[in-house]
């Protein structure tokens, strides 16, 4: 989660709040309706700890299904930690199992992905999730080139330089045990080469596998790979500024899956606009005025008159009389005083463009601090009356003036 610094200093990206619950929980939501799944299994590089430990408890209480993390000696790549771990995931004598991306926001159409497979293909199939990009936005994902009548996959490309096709890849697939075998051969091939460069300074590892450009590459045109398309909602979760994004889909889709966490106008409560969510132990003056796209975490305080839009503030944060935070991601624990203005510049995809996907924008372009949402680390303090525009600040801070354009350190 280098990319989502400073937000994943204080918890492991996928377990930042995303529409009012961990990123990883709507993977699990999604998982835990599928008929006839056995056991969900996190794995990645991450020290285990309390946050995770407590996490994987409430989770597999609430879905009823059993939830451990295998934590990876290294940093495998994502076909090298499913091949490393292959064990735990044939010991349950599963038929198929689905490989999920933690940073990406979906519908995880789970269930169509498993009909989809028994309409085309045999038992041994696989199927890639994909989707719709535009052209120039297609060049910065795996890009899939499918028969248009049976969607069989003839060639695979990740990132390829020139176009090659609009459907990409959503780091969502559907495998069977068989998978082993192809991720076997590219191991046995990675260590045949590693014993050729005796002379290479020995820091690589037959280990680390990339499902993308080392087995799909291969599969592509064998018959074996299918993709299916989806017309659903999926963006990446890069960059703080796409978690924004995301949380947008995610409460959109709320209407239809999960009305119950999207707040409403009641009187005596503050103004409702669009999609809000409100962690019940939070308290909101109702004066405030919430939302779009408004996620307001555990314990946070909102004061008279303060406007919100388009951001998450996280648990613990408090929010003075009449601040207006716009485009924002507020940390843990911060505090914004009175008559304070926090703003940022959203990185949405062109809404215009049905296909346009939100773009992973580097910080620095010319020298200079590419404008986009303001971060606030955990244990920020914004003083009252100040501006704080476009800016990064990172954790433990507490600021005596406005701010543009910066990151604080």
């Amino acid at each position: 989660g280098t990319r989502f610094r400073p937000l994943s200093f204080e918890v492991p990206k996928p377990l930042f709040p995303v529409a009012g619950v961990p990123m990883v929980q709507h993977h699990i939501e999604a998982c835990a309706k599928v008929p006839g799944m056995k056991e969900i299994l996190l794995m990645g590089f991450y020290q285990p700890h309390e946050a995770l430990g407590r996490f994987l408890v409430s989770a597999q209480q609430e879905f009823k299904i059993p939830i451990r993390y295998l934590q990876e000696y290294a940093a495998l790549g994502t076909g090298g930690g499913i091949y490393h771990f292959r064990d735990q995931i044939l010991s349950g004598g599963a038929e198929a199992f689905f490989v999920l991306n933690a940073d990406v926001c979906s519908e995880f159409p789970l269930q169509e992905m498993l009909e989809f497979r028994q309409q085309h293909g045999d038992a041994h199939s696989f199927v890639i999730l994909g989707t719709t990009a535009n052209r120039t936005q297609a060049l910065n994902y795996g890009c899939i080139v499918a028969n248009a009548d049976t969607q069989e996959v003839q060639h695979y490309v990740e990132k390829p330089s020139t176009f090659v096709s609009e459907i990409i890849n959503c780091g969502i697939y559907l495998f069977t045990p068989a998978i082993f075998q192809h991720i076997g051969e590219v191991f046995q091939r990675n260590q045949q080469e590693l014993v050729l460069e005796e002379s290479s300074n020995g820091w690589q590892r037959a280990e680390v596998i990339r499902l993308e450009q080392d087995v799909f590459t291969a599969l592509a045109g064998s018959g074996k790979l299918y993709v299916y398309k989806t017309d659903g909602f999926w963006s990446q979760i890069k960059s703080a500024g796409s978690a924004i994004y995301a949380s947008r889909l995610y409460l959109n889709q709320y209407s239809k899956s999960h009305p119950e966490r999207l707040a409403q106008n009641k009187p005596g409560g503050p103004v409702i606009r669009g999609n809000v969510y409100i962690h019940p132990t939070a308290s909101v003056d109702s004066t405030a005025v919430l939302g779009p796209n408004v996620s307001i975490g555990e314990g946070v305080t909102v004061g008279a008159g303060v406007r919100v839009r388009e951001s998450i503030v996280l648990h613990g944060a408090s929010l003075h009389d009449h601040t207006c935070v716009l485009n924002t991601i507020v940390g843990w624990d911060s505090t914004i005083g009175r008559w304070a203005r926090v703003e940022g510049t959203p990185s949405d995809p062109n809404p215009n463009d049905p296909y346009a996907k939100i773009d992973s924008e580097t910080l620095f372009r010319d020298g200079r601090l590419t404008p986009s949402i303001t971060i606030l680390g955990c244990s920020v303090t914004i003083p009252a009356e100040v501006v704080i525009l476009n800016s990064i600040v990172l954790p433990h801070k507490e600021l005596s003036r406005s701010y543009k354009n910066q990151i604080i350190l």
